[in-house]
Parts: C-alpha cells; sequence; structure tokens
C-alpha cells in the first residue's frame, strides 16, 4: 500500500521522543510521503528543518489564523524567505478560525489574503484552516472564506496562472456537502482525517460519499484526531491507513486504490513526484 499523510504536526514536541520510531512506523505502513504545516514563522522553520533532513518529509510554511495576533511587519518577508527552500511545496496553515476567537476576524482575513497573494508569487498552493464557531456546520466562518477564495482563484483563471489548476486543500474539513461541492467547483481539493470513523460523525461520512476520490486527500493532522481504532490515542502518520480503509468502504472500493489515488492527489497538488 503505497500511503500519503497530507497534514501532520510532526515537529510538535509530542514527538521529540521517539520521532524516528514514528517515520520508521510509517515506512513500514506504505507511507511514501508526509507534509508537515507551518503555524508561525518558529513552526514553519522547524518544519523546513524536518523536511530538510528527512527525505519522505515535506513542509509547508504559514500563519495559522488563530496565531493571527503575532502577525508582524517583518512575517511576510520571512515566509517569502522560506518558499524558495525545494522542500517548501505548500503555504499552510493558512486560513480562518472563528471557533477559538484569538484574534479579530477581520485581522484574520488580512493575513489570509497577504498569504494568498504570496502563494501567487511563490507557485505554491494553499493549505487552508477552516473552523466554524460553535458547532455550525456551515455558517460566518465558510461563507468568509469561500468569498475571498472565490476571487482569489477568480483571479488565477483570469491571469491564466497554472496555480488556478492546483490551488490548494480544504485541510480535515468539517463542513456540509454544498460547501464541499462550492470548494470542489473552486479547484480545491478536500482534506479527510479521523473523525471520518467516528461513531457519530455520519454527516463526515455522507460528505465522503458525495466526493469524487480524485479530490480527496487523506491527512492525520497527528498528533490530533487519531481514528478508530486508535482514538484516545497521540495521533501518527502510520494511523493515515485507518482513514484509507473508511474511505474504501464508503466508496465500496479497496484501500489499497484508495490509497494509491489519494497519493496521486497528493503529487498532483504538492508536485513532489513519486515515492522514496
Amino acid at each position: 500500500m503505497s500511503l500519503t499523510d497530507t497534514h501532520c504536526h510532526l515537529d510538535f514536541e509530542k514527538f521529540d521522543a521517539d520521532r524516528h520510531e514514528v517515520l520508521e512506523r510509517a515506512r513500514a505502513a506504505g507511507l511514501t510521503r508526509i507534509l508537515v504545516p507551518g503555524l508561525d514563522i518558529p513552526s514553519s522553520l522547524r518544519a523546513v528543518n524536518l523536511a530538510e533532513s528527512v527525505p519522505m518529509v515535506y513542509a509547508a510554511v504559514g500563519f495559522h489564523p488563530t496565531d493571527a495576533l503575532k502577525w508582524r511587519e517583518d512575517s511576510l518577508p520571512a515566509l517569502e524567505e522560506l518558499t524558495g527552500n525545494p522542500k517548501v511545496v505548500a503555504m499552510g496553515e493558512i486560513g480562518l478560525d472563528y471557533y477559538w476567537d484569538t484574534a479579530p476576524h477581520d485581522l484574520q482575513q488580512r493575513v489570509l489574503v497577504e498569504q494568498l497573494n504570496l502563494a501567487v508569487r511563490a507557485q505554491l498552493p494553499v493549505v487552508i484552516h477552516l473552523r466554524e464557531a460553535g458547532d455550525a456546520e456551515e455558517g460566518e466562518c465558510i461563507r468568509d472564506l469561500l468569498k475571498i477564495l472565490e476571487k482569489w482563484t477568480t483571479r488565477l483563471r483570469v491571469e491564466s496562472n497554472p496555480l488556478a489548476q492546483r490551488p490548494g486543500v480544504l485541510h480535515s474539513f468539517s463542513g456540509n456537502c454544498r460547501s464541499a461541492e462550492k470548494a470542489i467547483d473552486l479547484g480545491f481539493y478536500i482534506g479527510i482525517t479521523g473523525p471520518v470513523t467516528y461513531k457519530n460523525a455520519e454527516m463526515k461520512r455522507q460528505v465522503v460519499s458525495m466526493l469524487p476520490i480524485d479530490k480527496i486527500l487523506i491527512e492525520t493532522d497527528a498528533p490530533f484526531l487519531a481514528p478508530v481504532p486508535r482514538r484516545g490515542r497521540r495521533n501518527e502518520p502510520a494511523f493515515v491507513a485507518h482513514i484509507a480503509d473508511k474511505i474504501g468502504e464508503i466508496h465500496n472500493t479497496d484501500p489499497q486504490e484508495v490509497a494509491r489515488l489519494t497519493s496521486a492527489n497528493a503529487a498532483r497538488l504538492f508536485c513532489w513526484g513519486g515515492g522514496v
């Protein structure tokens, strides 16, 4: 089985004690690529350093919306410098988060737009974080986000920018079928994480059932969101196989085929070639 974990915070200190063993288990499970996203400048640097030291690891760099108050005048130039590294294949994790409400919404939107503009200059797809306020499935956050992304992707198409064919992924998607369809119409992939395996996640499975497999990426978001039967433990890249199993069950497709197709999707989006 050839698997890809397109979102894993492998730089977090929760992996400091056994990061090498975690990577070995990932290889044994069939993983060939792992994407580690940044959340601010220090974590983006850690992601790049890790990617430089481990062939199967690649990095995304960016400011998470909950860290928008850390954004400074020198943040954009610092990110732009990192985008020149050949192991950096995306801008992320960027987006909007109205759940934690740690930064004003207008500031989150401004920081997002500045990073989207940088993605154009760097010719990098984006890894988009989205979380609504409370338990809303589709509310102000998704409306604001889709409005920004629609304007951005329209610009890409008008300018005949190659990035229009691979603008990015909505990471750990938690919206409904309607918002998923809107994102796909804009050219985005949909990232599926461990909660699709949870007993009370019927809506997530409904979303997956309507998604074409060629628009799905699988991700752990480790160390968070461990899938069944690993729920309650620290998540890690090897567990992405359980997500492939569930998607295969939903689509009545062999999990090995799900792994192959989603890995091919990731290669098209991030342009990182074949396995290591």
